[in-house]
């Protein structure tokens, strides 16, 4: 059932993608148990330009999303973002022509969600954002999984 992802390479996605297939510990996050915060979210992909309704989970740092709901330790998350490596969380209504709509950048990302209501976004920004706060100071470049580091060349 690998699906594998044919496109360029270099993203956030393939980071997080890459990192919920090959890592089974999530760096010892145990997401099923006392998140900081949780809830639906709408967000984009990055290659099928589609909205998808993701259960969001952030826990010490990582912004893990799964199919539905009902997370435990036995749930697999579709995909995780290391907090640390982010830079701004921000509405972005203007942008999308999108109520209730807000981003997430990194240096060369950015990711797009919508969430439920006015105050569920205003949630989602300020817990990231706190969270990015707490996490940022202490990021190394290895916390970053990236393939492309791996090859030779570009």
């Amino acid at each position: 059932m690998g699906s594998h992802l044919r496109a360029p390479m270099g993203s956030l996605w393939r980071a997080a993608l890459g990192m919920s297939e090959n890592s089974t510990n999530y760096d010892g996050v145990e997401f099923w148990s006392n998140p900081e915060r949780t809830g639906w979210l709408t967000k984009q992909g990055e290659y099928i330009k589609t909205w998808r309704r993701r259960w969001f989970v952030l826990k010490q740092g990582k912004l893990f999303w799964f199919k539905d709901s009902a997370v435990t330790r036995a749930s697999r998350p579709r995909g995780v973002i290391p907090v640390a490596t982010c830079l701004t969380v921000k509405g972005a209504e203007d942008i999308l022509n999108k109520p209730h709509a807000f981003q997430l950048s990194t240096r060369s990302d950015t990711m797009y969600f919508i969430a439920d209501s006015e105050k569920e976004k205003e949630d989602w920004i300020n817990s990231i954002g706190r969270s990015i706060v707490q996490h940022s100071r202490s990021v190394t470049d290895s916390e970053i999984v990236d393939y492309d580091n791996n090859s030779a060349q570009r």
